[in-house]
């Protein structure tokens, strides 16, 4: 069970869930495909090396991807990222005055952004690297309406 899960309200579903998209494994796989190639057609030991380097690359990657949920509920907009250092949103729907959204080029053609959320008091909260962030938004938007 994970945060959204163990932390909702008596009466309250989660509607939907989003999750970082898996373009931010991008570069740790471009390294690590380049030391294989090395290991196998040009330097053993410098391609070993190279490979090792994009793995330790990954985790950080890996870490942001499992630790990080995003959810949508009949009640409340739910954001937990991080582990050792977690940062949580939890912004009751009615309270949400604005979600934006920043999209690249790649961002547009791969199907991830990032989402702004601006709240009621003063809250505004930037989340990066969302995977089909249109469809968050559409998701908190028909729980407000």
């Amino acid at each position: 069970m994970g945060y959204i899960e163990a932390n909702l309200l008596p009466d309250e579903t989660v509607v939907h869930k989003a999750t970082l998209h898996w373009l931010i494994f991008g570069k740790a796989t471009l390294v690590a495909a380049a030391g294989l190639l090395l290991l196998v057609l040009v330097e053993p030991t410098v391609g070993a090396l190279v490979l090792a380097i994009g793995l330790v690359m990954a985790v950080p990657a890996w870490v942001a991807y499992r630790t990080s949920e995003f959810g949508v509920t009949t009640k409340r907009v739910i954001v937990k990222v991080g582990l050792v250092r977690r940062r949580t949103l939890e912004l009751l729907l009615r309270q949400v005055e604005a979600i934006s959204i920043d999209q690249s080029l790649m961002g547009r053609i791969f199907n991830y952004g990032s989402v702004t959320l601006s709240g009621t008091g003063g809250v505004r909260e930037v989340f990066h690297n969302i995977a089909a962030p249109l469809e968050f938004r559409r998701k908190i938007q028909s729980q407000t309406a």
